[in-house]
């Protein structure tokens, strides 16, 4: 049975506090207000009798004689073929205009997959990015953020992965979005065709925080069922930064004593609880989670991107509009570079990335007025075609059309024994 209070005892921001008893932890309630509205709250602290609660909308015409019933379970999300086509808020509403999403009811922030049930990955998610298919190749079931600082264009590079990618769904989780932001993912998704297999959930930069650290939960619950219905999920969040400050605006708002940077010393946790929803199932479908978290002052040392380093395979590093190469790192790539891409792969992107940085020193005895030899000349003339036709993020190509590419590079540039890969290598794939 459920109980009604009638006595709202604190109200501090988007937090209530009421005394009630067998209450649970992320318990859901609903607020009835004396005006007909109502809203929701989940607990978020308990101590003895005394339930502090967030309030999922603004608390704006509140008052402490306000009735608050707890729901007996927590926040849930709705699942179902409805789903798909869909924007929502972060705590599941339809904010597209459409009608009410009609599906089965599923929990929220479970426990991560089973891991007895995960199997090793062997399949590669192709993106025709050369930055990533070539250099740092994208694992399914991988977990990998895109570091970088505020104003790159890592907005575009999800939504043109969401594009290119060979997913059966896309479930794309944005926080502390603007309105041109998130209006840029709706254009983008209709205009590329990829709407009927997109799911958003949308925290926007006015709404509430609460709803903000919803998002990947909900994300992630969604992407879960549908892998398990054998679909490959790529989940797109974008910025875990923003959700991280979320739960630190919260945890001042409960007098937590903060740790590194004001952060509440979960950080780690509430991090990893999320990325490690990334998963491969046995004999069914898979969760790729691609994350981006933006570096304040682009500071790697930063508690988020320092957490995430630990939590995640590898990383993409977003510096000056371009996928940096020597600041990225895939730790899953060898699984699938020669054994589910061409011979050539492995070779080729260490000659290449190799040529690269002699080409940036080159670039520096330049840039210092030193005498150059015809070798720096051929280093800068490299470094010059890869920089505008592999590290240009509009540059589009499958991936053995990418390798084909490299090959054309290094002709253009340097004699065959120079590059420095492996002579039958150079015998089958150098350009005629």
């Amino acid at each position: 049975m459920k109980t009604v209070y009638e006595r709202i005892v604190d109200l501090k921001g988007n937090l209530i506090t009421v005394f009630a008893k067998n209450v649970g932890l992320g318990e859901l309630a609903r607020i009835d207000m004396k005006d007909g509205r109502s809203t929701f709250a989940t607990v978020i602290r308990i101590e003895g009798e005394k339930v502090t609660l967030q309030v999922f909308q603004n608390t704006r015409g509140l008052r402490t004689n306000d009735k608050l019933t707890f729901l007996k379970r927590g926040m849930e999300a709705t699942f179902g073929p409805r789903l798909l086509g869909r924007r929502l808020s972060g705590s599941g509403v339809p904010i597209d205009g459409g009608p009410k999403v009609i599906g089965e009811e599923i929990p929220i922030g479970a426990t991560s997959f089973n891991p007895v049930k995960r199997i090793i990955p062997r399949e590669m998610v192709k993106t025709n990015i050369p930055m990533i298919d070539v250099f740092n190749c994208l694992v399914k079931s991988q977990k990998i953020p895109i570091f970088s600082i505020p104003g790159e264009p890592y907005n575009a590079l999800l939504m043109r992965i969401a594009n290119q990618t060979d997913a059966d769904v896309v479930i794309i989780g944005g926080m502390g979005l603007t309105f041109k932001e998130y209006q840029a993912f709706i254009d983008n998704a209709e205009s590329s065709g990829s709407l009927q297999k997109t799911v958003m959930f949308v925290h926007q930069a006015i709404d509430p925080p609460v709803e903000c650290i919803l998002v990947p939960d909900m994300a992630l619950a969604c992407a879960e069922r549908f892998a398990l219905e054998g679909k490959n999920v790529l989940v797109l969040l974008t910025d875990m930064t923003a959700f991280a400050d979320a739960l630190k605006e919260i945890a001042i708002t409960m007098d937590q004593i903060p740790s590194n940077r004001g952060y509440p010393g979960s950080l780690y946790s509430d991090l990893a609880s999320r990325y490690e929803k990334a998963v491969m199932i046995e004999g069914s479908g898979a969760i790729t989670i691609i994350a981006v978290t933006t570096m304040p002052g682009d500071d790697v040392t930063h508690p988020v991107p320092d957490n995430t380093g630990y939590i995640t395979e590898g990383q993409f590093y977003l510096h000056n509009g371009k996928i940096d190469p020597f600041g990225s790192l895939s730790r899953l790539k060898q699984l699938v570079i020669g054994k589910v891409t061409r011979e050539d792969h492995g070779d080729l992107a260490n000659g290449m990335i190799r040529l690269f940085a002699e080409s940036k020193k080159a670039r520096e005895r330049e840039a210092m007025g030193f005498k150059l030899s015809k070798w720096d000349d051929k280093l800068l003339q490299y470094g010059g075609l890869f920089e505008k036709e592999m590290m240009d993020l509009n540059v589009n190509y499958p991936i053995d059309k990418a390798l084909d590419k490299g090959w054309e590079i290094l002709a253009r540039c340097f004699d065959r024994n120079e590059v420095g890969v492996k002579e039958r290598l150079i015998e089958k794939y150098w350009p005629n």
